[in-house]
């Protein structure tokens, strides 16, 4: 059957396992699959964008409650200026005074931005990130990552159900096919990304994960 929504993915889970007294359990393994997901993936759809607005005299700006990585900080300037990360200690370093002015680059202190130096006047920022995987539920029946990726959430679901059940055998073949949804995953983002320009050498080094 086709899986297309919350309520198609928990039938076919049940019907993969072929157990019918499992029904208060397939709500945990879809959530530890999407937990693993959330971890392991970088689709397109969890790219996302938010703005934060800089107060004079206040280094510290909120992060959104779903973000999971950083791709990019810049100042809505004229011109737009993209801000540096360093570690809390490197940029304590680099900004040791206590001087105000245009903040050029940034760190993560817990659910906080701390910019750096301290913005001298009201600026707004943009925030590019992952988010996780949206969690499914009653009232939360689809996503975008079980449009496009079904066999991934029947196949993490199903790792975890095998390890509830304490079936080494299973556990290790829904592992396997999971991890290999992951991957091709991740193939086709890679490949979406170069379509139509020339491959370019990448640094993993600016995002904060």
């Amino acid at each position: 059957m086709a899986i297309t929504n919350y309520s198609e993915l928990k039938t076919s889970i049940a019907n993969f396992l072929a157990r019918d007294d499992l029904t208060t359990q397939i709500p945990d393994f879809i959530s530890l699959a999407e937990s693993r997901m959330s971890r392991e993936m970088n689709a397109r759809s969890q790219e996302k964008r938010a703005t934060a607005t800089l107060t004079s005299g206040d280094a510290y700006v909120s992060l959104p409650t779903d973000l999971r990585s950083i791709r990019l900080v810049k100042l809505n300037t004229s011109p737009k200026e993209v801000l540096e990360y360093y570690t809390p200690a490197k940029l304590d370093e680099l900004y040791a005074s206590n001087a105000q002015g245009k903040p050029r680059a940034y760190t993560i202190i817990g659910g906080e931005i701390k910019f750096a130096p301290e913005p001298d006047s009201a600026y707004t920022a943009e925030i590019v990130y992952m988010e996780g995987v949206p969690d499914l539920s009653d009232s939360n029946i689809t996503n975008e990552i079980l449009t496009r990726h079904p066999d991934a959430y029947l196949y993490g679901a199903l790792a975890a159900a095998s390890v509830y059940l304490m079936d080494d055998q299973k556990t290790t073949v829904y592992e396997q096919l999971f991890t290999r949804a992951i991957d091709e995953v991740k193939r086709e983002e890679e490949r979406s990304k170069q379509a139509g320009s020339a491959l370019q050498m990448k640094s993993d080094y600016g995002e904060l994960t």
